[in-house]
């Protein structure tokens, strides 16, 4: 492991370490409307809006309300991307005169950008323009990941106790509190590392071989501050963070994966900090960091012993850099995709088709969980499903009523977080079933055996996980693919969501349980260890079959030097 490798790793750990604490204390007193340095510049902007929206900051809502609020401003934001798509041609800032977008690819775009997934079907830089790319899908990367933390703050105060709030305030603060400002630091950072940020016309550069090459431009570093911060990953072109305008050196790879985790480990801190156990949030990120390490070690130490077909020509001293950045080298590049699966950002600084089919398992074991941190919000409800579904496993075991934060857990806390479980592998397996089933499916496999199984696969499994990276050699531009993926993102962004909500309220409203000798705690290392091994067994009961099909056939054949 070298001394970059080593420094690099340090410095994120460390950053992470130190940040999770103030970071979760801030969202706390940003959300129970407690004093903070923002409060003088941007109290009397907020309240602005809110007297247009016609609601008060301290007003509250019913889950039910909550939820529908939720999923009407999200479709009016999906209709509203689509239009503006469709006559994109006909819009200003358009130097490159792109013309009108496609129908499908509008609809998966839209749908894709609207759920905070950002898979994207076509190269930005070839398809967008300035207008789209800016006004459209950069203001969805601001208010679609601020849905997410929205609906996390709200289970959070209902598990504290407090009443569910206001969906329009929370997206309100989410946004000027959280995204913006530190939006605004991390361009300025990635701008001193040379991203471009412009509205000026492409560039014809000629090179020294005598030819002409075209270098896109535009508002590349503020994208990418809040694809990043907002956990979307959409990239301005189409190698994303791996293309040089988008991520230059190693310090703005640096920046750009503590963007990426900053927010969401400090969502778990919050959660503990409100509900006034911190020992429980603890636990709960003890849990998803081991998982981050193991993710982490499975992408670095294969690709670093390199391709056995290679190493038994005698090229024992190669790692694996193929598809790979030489600026960040095996160890920048793995930190940067182990985050973008854990904090489900699926921005790429590499080619992931090009991995290792031992590393590529580390890609699918994040979107599997997704509740390693996960997306701002969202991450901490899915692990929060786990926890109560861990909770209930073992009130079977032993003959009594589970509790979670001295709340009897019953058949409808249990019933809503299996169904919120359940959704998440239906949609992966099921349509993943279908593309293999069906001539057009087919059709956009492009690569034979395990490895077009897996391409397949991830692109399902990156749709209903909402993280929106590719695998590569999967014809996603298909009409098939951008119909069914389209729907795969709504389904899978919006019913787990509800669901938790739905869990919030009815522990909101029962009556708290005194604690006993017999009362299960949750704040322990053991029912760390416990927790990890649930979620580790119920996800291989899930998705061991189709994954021995897949990556680990693909690892054994690899082996026998039967590469695909």
């Amino acid at each position: 492991m070298s001394i970059q490798t080593v420094m690099t790793w340090v410095v994120i750990f460390a950053v992470f370490a130190l940040t999770v604490k103030p970071v979760g204390n801030y969202i706390v007193k940003v959300f129970t409307f407690e004093p903070t340095l923002l409060d003088k510049p941007l109290k009397p902007i907020e309240n602005a809006l809110f007297r247009v929206m016609g609601i008060q900051r301290d007003s509250t809502m019913t889950a039910k309300s909550y939820a529908i609020a939720l999923l009407l401003t999200n479709f009016a934001w999906l209709i509203g991307a689509y239009f503006l798509l469709r006559v994109q041609g006909a819009l200003p800032f358009n130097p490159q005169h792109f013309p009108d977008i496609n129908p499908q690819l509008a609809f998966n775009t839209a749908a894709s950008f609207t759920t905070n997934t950002n898979w994207q079907a076509y190269s930005g830089e070839n398809t967008m323009s300035y207008f789209s790319q800016f006004a459209v899908l950069s203001y969805l990367q601001f208010v679609t990941p601020a849905t997410g933390g929205a609906a996390g703050i709200a289970f959070i105060r209902m598990l504290s106790g407090r009443k569910i709030g206001n969906f329009f305030v929370d997206l309100t603060l989410m946004v000027t509190r959280l995204l913006l400002p530190l939006s605004v630091i991390v361009t300025l950072i990635l701008v001193g590392q040379g991203v471009p940020e412009s509205l000026g016309p492409y560039l014809h550069i000629h090179t020294i071989t005598g030819q002409t090459q075209t270098v896109p431009q535009g508002p590349i570093a503020s994208w990418e501050a809040i694809e990043h911060l907002g956990q979307n990953g959409g990239g301005y072109t189409n190698a994303n963070s791996a293309n040089p305008l988008e991520n230059p050196t190693a310090f703005s790879n640096v920046i750009e994966v503590i963007s990426m985790g900053l927010l969401p480990i400090g969502f778990f801190y919050a959660f503990g900090a409100m509900t006034r156990r911190k020992r429980l949030a603890w636990t709960l990120i003890g849990v998803s960091a081991s998982f981050y390490v193991i993710m982490l070690a499975l992408i670095y130490f294969p690709e670093m012993a390199g391709n056995p077909v290679i190493n038994a020509l005698g090229l024992h001293s190669h790692a694996n850099m193929v598809g790979k950045e030489l600026r960040f080298g095996i160890g920048g590049t793995s930190i940067f995709e182990t985050s973008t699966m854990a904090f489900t950002t699926g921005s790429v600084a590499s080619a992931h088709d090009s991995y290792l089919p031992l590393s590529s398992l580390s890609f699918f074991l994040g979107m599997f969980l997704n509740m390693v941190f996960g997306g701002k919000g969202v991450g901490l409800l899915n692990m929060l499903m786990f926890v109560i579904i861990t909770i209930f496993l073992m009130g079977l075991m032993v003959g009594r009523t589970p509790e979670f934060l001295g709340k009897k857990i019953e058949t409808r806390e249990v019933s809503l977080a299996s169904i919120a479980f359940l959704l998440h592998p239906l949609l992966i397996l099921v349509g993943s079933a279908i593309a293999v089933a069906t001539p057009q499916g087919l059709q956009g496999i492009f690569n034979p055996g395990p490895q077009g199984l897996s391409e397949i696969l991830y692109g399902f499994t990156s749709a209903a996980a909402n993280n929106g990276s590719a695998f590569g050699g999967l014809g996603a531009s298909l009409p098939f693919y951008e119909v069914a993926l389209g729907i795969v993102v709504i389904i899978g962004r919006y019913a787990s969501v509800v669901a938790m909500l739905l869990i919030g309220e009815s522990l909101l409203n029962k009556r708290s349980v005194p604690e006993t000798s017999g009362t299960m705690h949750t704040d322990t290392p053991l029912f760390g260890g416990i927790l990890f091994g649930a979620i580790i067994v119920l996800n291989a009961l899930t998705f061991f079959p189709v994954m021995a099909l897949g990556p680990i056939a693909e690892q054994y054949l690899m082996l026998a030097h039967h590469l695909f």
